[in-house]
């Protein structure tokens, strides 16, 4: 995998530059798994990542199922979702990663039961994992998550998000410098583990932004995460065709569905030399 990134990146500027582009929180509500299938159906993604305790999996997970997209668990310890499940306000949970103070045993059960609830859904192990507010990167998170992988997956190939963001980002200095708080919580480390363990990650992470944009400002920043993108590079999204009731970003949701769904986007790919890749292909 990581030789094939390397040739990738030393043909000419006019070879098309392969991404994923993964829309996350599926599962959680209707209208966020309405508005990610209809994506998909269009072909504006090529992952889209569940939430495992959403009440709305279970009924949309067939028709995920049927689409040529990849499907990954976000790991969640951060929401209820109406689910007995162990979880923190995130910075409540970050203190306590950091101080060391989350049980281990309680969290690797909750890896546990999110890997059983998947495995339900879909039949199979996830493409690739990432974190629910990124806390798959996390200090203990981490180490118990890629430990729990190794037991439960031996010799397949699983993705796992990095946060690493480009060096030279073209988005507004405030969102830039969101990009870069999320991955100084534990892209490196992050990184560091994974790669000794064998699994592959996407190199960089575009599509980090303050959840505070009209339709105009989210297409200017889609823009701006497209000519940054290099191969290799995901670019995350929130979409949802209606908005959940007290979703906090639900009306951002539906904003970048708006953008996303607009018939000039393969444009835009094209503009920028890229093409939507499955993750085994970028």
């Amino acid at each position: 995998m990581e030789s094939e990134t390397r040739v990738l990146n030393i043909l000419p500027e006019t070879f098309s530059k392969r991404i994923a582009i993964c829309a996350d929180d599926f599962g959680m509500a209707a209208g966020i798994d309405e508005g990610i299938l209809a994506l998909a159906r269009l072909g504006r993604l090529s992952a889209v990542s569940c939430l495992t305790p959403g009440s709305a999996l279970r009924q949309h997970s067939a028709a995920l199922a049927q689409l040529p997209v990849d499907i990954g668990l976000h790991l969640n310890f951060t929401e209820s979702l109406g689910a007995d499940q162990f979880h923190l306000p995130l910075a409540r949970l970050i203190a306590a990663c950091y101080a060391r103070r989350l049980p281990p045993l309680l969290v690797a059960s909750s890896i546990r039961t999110q890997f059983d609830a998947f495995e339900a859904n879909f039949g199979c192990p996830p493409a690739f994992i990432d974190g629910h507010q990124h806390v798959h990167q996390l200090p203990v998170i981490r180490e118990l998550l890629l430990e729990s992988i190794g037991q439960r997956y031996p010799g397949q190939v699983i993705w796992l998000r990095s946060t690493q963001t480009v060096r030279n980002s073209s988005v507004a200095r405030a969102d830039a410098l969101k990009a870069r708080l999320i991955a100084r919580l534990g892209a490196r480390a992050m990184r560091r583990l994974t790669t000794a363990a064998g699994w592959p990650m996407n190199r960089h992470l575009l599509g980090v932004y303050r959840f505070s944009a009209s339709c105009e400002e989210y297409r200017n920043l889609l823009q701006a995460w497209l000519a940054d993108a290099d191969n290799g590079d995901l670019l995350m999204c929130h979409p949802a065709l209606s908005s959940p009731v007290g979703d906090p970003i639900g009306r951002q949701r539906t904003r970048e569905f708006a953008v996303l769904s607009d018939d000039r986007f393969p444009t835009w790919i094209d503009a920028n030399g890229l093409t939507v890749s499955r993750l085994l292909s970028v």
